[in-house]
This record gives C-alpha cells, structure tokens and sequence, in this order.
C-alpha cells in the first residue's frame, strides 16, 4: 500500500517516563524546539520513543523515504 509508521512509537509508557526521564535529559532532547520543558509534559520527551531513524530503516522495502520532517514546536498541556 506504500504505506508506513507515522511516528516511532512510545520504548516507554508514560508512567516510566515521567520516573526516568529527568528535566535535564528532556530540555536536551528538544534541543531547538520550541515548547514546554516543565516536568508536566516529561513523559513527550524524545528519550520516551524509539528512534525514528530505525522504524523507518526497518521498514525500508516498504516505502522510498522522500523527506525527513523536523520538529520545531512542541505543544501539549
């Protein structure tokens, strides 16, 4: 169907995350991004996915990968 992964999918549950992840680590992972880094929306942080990068090497016969989005703002809460 040409079709793929939208997103890479949660390595962690948000319970986890929020007991994992510090402040530090998630202001790291947005690097750039605009957004809230308050402990309030940890459980988003980048470090709670897998990495894109190998979902979509995983799935490489599938589709032909034509454009990589970034992110550049976060919102939630």
């Amino acid at each position: 169907y040409s079709s793929c992964s939208h997103g890479a999918g949660r390595s962690m549950s948000r319970t986890i995350a929020k007991q994992s992840i510090t402040n530090e680590q998630h202001k790291k992972d947005m690097g750039n991004c605009i957004g809230k880094t308050s402990r309030d929306v940890i459980d988003e942080s980048k470090s709670a996915y897998q990495d894109i990068d190998a979902v979509m090497a995983a799935q490489s016969d599938l589709v032909e990968i034509v454009h990589t989005l970034q992110e550049m703002v976060s919102i939630k809460g």
